[in-house]
């Protein structure tokens, strides 16, 4: 769906820039009105229909607004920012490691510390802790 239809749909004239807080405002005011529970049963079809199309022409202007392209194509968000760079090679395992190294560290300096005081604790009060064996 265009972002001009969507804008008609929502009730916006075809070239204005509505907020993201006006768009939400008139889908939340046109679900209410086209709503298929408020409908008899002879019309629940039309209305489910005027309800998608609803649904969907909010969700085009959300993601048009996200996506900072009011015309609501994909070509102008690609053409402005290039293309995206999920297949570019970083080594990861560079960045990863360093942090794997200082959890390593953090683990086996705590477990070092826990046995020197086991050790301490054990040869200052051998008889009086019933917990130590």
């Amino acid at each position: 769906m265009r972002g001009d239809e969507a804008r008609e749909i929502l009730g916006f004239c075809p070239n204005s820039r509505p907020n993201p807080a006006e768009v939400k405002a008139a889908y939340k005011r046109k679900v209410m009105q086209s709503h298929p529970d408020l409908f008899p049963a002879h019309q629940k079809s039309q209305a489910e229909m005027k309800f998608k199309q609803i649904s969907e022409a909010y969700s085009c202007l959300k993601d048009c607004e996200r996506l900072g392209n009011p015309t609501g194509g994909s070509y102008v968000h690609v053409a402005r920012r290039g293309a995206y760079k999920s297949y570019s090679r970083h080594n990861k395992a560079l960045i990863r490691t360093p942090f794997f190294l200082l959890i390593l560290a953090t683990v086996s300096f705590g477990a070092l510390n826990a046995s020197r005081a086991y050790r301490k604790e054990k040869e200052a009060c051998p008889s009086y802790n019933p917990f130590l064996p």
